[in-house]
């Protein structure tokens, strides 16, 4: 039976690695597979995920306010096992809505990748309504410098100083996110 599943950490967890590994998956066993990522995240290069350990896939893009169910639907004309969306944060929840329509109507299963708490702690739209629709929901972890589990991120400027208010939104990686447990978040920005 099709699922929809939310794959979620905070930056540097490896979830891109995980997501590259189950695509690998289908591929070996002779099932094709439809990846999608953020048209806005060309950080690895257009329509491309890849991680931070060198392995990387060619992928399609995804828009805001793009309707994903059609996407998928005309994906799907021919076989296709399974979808994955990396960046899945970015969704919008109207997206989210398509993906879990995708599931129930096309069944086809869908694995989304993401983030779950922006640099100021708050949900993106897109992890809440995944949280809120996912058939399951799994939790990619990574550790804070401590040792204890990450679950926040901080987002630092230039001169490494952790920044307290901007857009939720801002492309980057190693050189501006540092994911830390919640309690050394919060010495972190001031709390």
């Amino acid at each position: 039976m099709a699922k929809l599943y939310f794959n979620y950490s905070t930056m540097n967890a490896g979830k891109s690695t995980v997501l590259l590994q189950a695509a690998h998956n289908y591929a070996e066993r002779g099932m094709q597979t439809y990846l999608l990522t953020a048209k806005f995240d060309n950080r690895a290069g257009q329509g491309r995920i890849a991680s931070r350990i060198g392995i990387g896939q060619d992928a399609d893009t995804f828009a805001a306010g793009e309707d994903l169910f059609a996407k998928i639907a005309a994906r799907l004309a021919s076989p296709c096992a399974c979808i994955f969306i990396d960046e899945a944060q970015f969704l919008d929840p109207d997206q989210v809505w398509q993906l879990a329509r995708a599931v129930d109507d096309l069944g086809v299963p869908i694995m989304c990748y993401g983030l779950r708490v922006d640099f100021q702690g708050k949900l993106f739209p897109g992890s809440a309504a995944l949280l809120a629709l996912s058939d399951e929901m799994r939790e990619v972890r990574t550790i804070c410098f401590c040792g204890k589990k990450a679950t926040m991120v901080v987002r630092k400027d230039a001169q490494g100083q952790v920044l307290k208010d901007g857009d939720q939104v801002q492309v980057g990686g190693n050189e501006s996110y540092v994911s830390l447990c919640r309690r050394h978040w919060r010495e972190a920005v001031g709390d």
